[in-house]
């Protein structure tokens, strides 16, 4: 087996499953749709992606992601964008999205 960093073969960075009864599950993917990361694994973290928030049954807030195509959006650009957010992750701190804090996370990033 070839390790990761020398190998010329992309096959891991997505996947479309055409038989999952859900897909087209967020609309507006304009690359071939990524199921790799159906549950996206900045969900916990602090991302650009657009979110709300809500409380839940046993009243902790959340966020809800359903409207954010940036992990699905083509193989190769939404595992670009996994990686280049979890290489410094910030824990969600249980606030709705601020459109000001976004862009400055955005820039610092270099998204």
């Amino acid at each position: 087996m070839e390790p990761k960093d020398t190998t010329t073969n992309e096959a891991f960075k997505g996947f479309t499953n055409e038989a999952c009864p859900f897909l087209p599950c967020h609309r507006g993917v304009e690359r071939e749709f990524n199921c790799l990361f159906c549950y996206c694994p900045l969900s916990a973290y602090q991302c650009p992606g657009p979110y709300k928030t809500f409380v839940d049954r046993n009243g902790l807030t959340r966020k809800d992601c359903s409207d954010c195509t940036l992990p699905h959006n083509g193989y190769r650009r939404s595992w670009n964008f996994i990686q280049r957010w979890l290489e410094r992750p910030v824990p969600w701190d249980s606030q709705p999205q601020d459109p000001r804090r976004l862009k400055r996370e955005v820039s610092e990033s270099g998204d």
